[in-house]
């Protein structure tokens, strides 16, 4: 596999999918996330997939834009919504009269930060329960008289339908690497448009290459995305080696590297190996110690699902989250990386299953069986025999699709050693070699 070009433009694709959306209204179903894959889809050829019917109890929200919300108080406007976090998700339009009391029951404001603005979401999850309301800042929260105030939020409703973004790279064999990020979050930049950034200016790089593998960047409304698109549509799981989950990479805050549930699926390990090899500072963490959003989704569908984040940073889930905290470093050493990973992953000796059980290896139309002796007659052999047994132990517990580094570190055996071995399994038919 050839090296990925380096970029030649001074802005960068990922600095500018930042730059032009990250103030842009991206709920679950708007228009302004339907416009948001339109521009995405001017940089690579996605594929849209779009759900309206329920799916294992996940309900999706109305297509939901807001036209306007302000408050007032004695007939002055003392409220604007002129950002997207200033009304909470999901809103209903409302408008009346109310007392100083009632409204604060429907505002919202950081704890963290005086003068910053909150990311309400919750109610994207549940539709079936929903009320109006604001996100303000502590500032003015504490401002409030006593007094009534008239509250005027208009949006509009219809049928909405969810959609998820797929762009594949077809490799010369179907086993496939895939990567996710989320494309909502509303009027942020670093969660996790940062993550959506650096993949699409990755894959768009990645497409100019011919790779050995299959690789699948999947954009998607958090959580719920994911299910939909594996539940519905994604009939090749079968053929998926595992994932990376790509979030907030923008950041100046050191990369994290978050494990799958069983850390040990190909991505991570090359992620690990690539992050020390170039001297690359990282935290690493356990399965959902860290953070976890839609890596439990995948790994519920028996796919393992590591993330790569740049998680914890201070702004998170606030109005701070913008292109003032993005570092064009952060993302040119986030792709970086990913390059890295990929030409780690295209050298690969991967083996495949082709069979089931345990065969009988003595038999003579295979005749696999490595004689390691008997104990209770003295014919015990040296260990490096045992070595080769233990291998032909272990290749019926693999796995479908396992690679040579791993039987290296089962066995003690060299590369060499295991290749050999696995050389007449392959010509039987047992194995494929890709």
């Amino acid at each position: 596999m050839e090296k990925l070009e380096e970029k030649t433009t001074v802005l960068s694709i990922a600095d500018e999918i930042i730059k032009k959306l990250w103030r842009k209204n991206r709920n679950f179903c708007s228009t302004d996330y339907d416009d948001s894959l339109d521009y995405l889809g001017s940089i690579l050829p996605f594929k849209i997939h779009g759900y309206t019917q329920p799916y294992n109890h996940w309900q999706i929200p109305p297509k939901w834009d807001l036209v306007h919300a302000s408050i007032s108080f004695k007939g002055n406007s003392i409220f604007q919504v002129d950002h997207p976090l200033k009304i909470i998700g999901l809103s209903k339009s409302f408008k009346g009269t109310v007392t100083k009391e009632e409204l604060q029951k429907h505002l919202h404001f950081d704890h963290r930060y005086p003068d910053a603005v909150p990311y309400h979401f919750r109610q994207f999850y549940r539709p079936w329960d929903r009320d109006w309301g604001f996100c303000v800042t502590k500032n003015f929260y504490d401002t409030l008289q006593e007094g009534d105030y008239d509250i005027a939020i208009e949006t509009q409703e219809s049928s909405g339908q969810l959609k998820v973004a797929e762009y594949i790279i077809k490799g010369k064999n179907p086993e496939c690497f895939v990567f996710v990020a989320h494309l909502d979050h509303p009027g942020m930049a670093n969660d996790d448009l940062a993550g959506v950034a650096v993949a699409v200016e990755f894959f768009e790089r990645l497409s100019k290459i011919e790779t050995k593998f299959t690789y699948k960047l999947i954009l998607v409304p958090e959580i719920i995305g994911s299910e939909f698109y594996l539940g519905l549509t994604d009939t090749q799981k079968s053929h998926t080696l595992g994932g990376c989950f790509l979030e907030m990479l923008g950041s100046q805050t050191p990369l994290a590297l978050q494990w799958s549930l069983n850390q040990n699926s190909i991505i991570e390990l090359h992620l690990k190996e690539t992050l020390k090899e170039h001297s690359i500072p990282f935290s690493e963490g356990a399965f959902k110690t860290i953070i976890c959003n839609d890596e439990a989704v995948w790994e519920s569908h028996q796919i393992p699902m590591c993330s790569l984040s740049r998680f914890p940073y201070p702004e998170y889930h606030s109005s701070r989250d913008n292109p003032e905290i993005i570092s064009q470093r952060s993302l040119d050493e986030s792709i970086q990386i990913l390059n890295n990973v990929v030409l780690s992953m295209e050298k690969l000796s991967l083996f495949e299953k082709k069979f089931h059980g345990t065969p009988c290896t003595s038999h003579p139309e295979l005749n696999l069986y490595v004689d390691p002796g008997q104990r209770a007659f003295g014919s015990m052999k040296n260990s490096n025999i045992q070595k080769h047994r233990l291998l032909m132990d272990l290749l019926p517990t693999k796995s479908r699709y396992f690679t040579v580094d791993e039987l290296i570190n089962e066995t003690g055996l060299n590369k060499k050693e295991v290749l050999g071995q696995l050389e007449p399994w392959t010509q039987s038919g047992l194995l494929r070699i890709i």
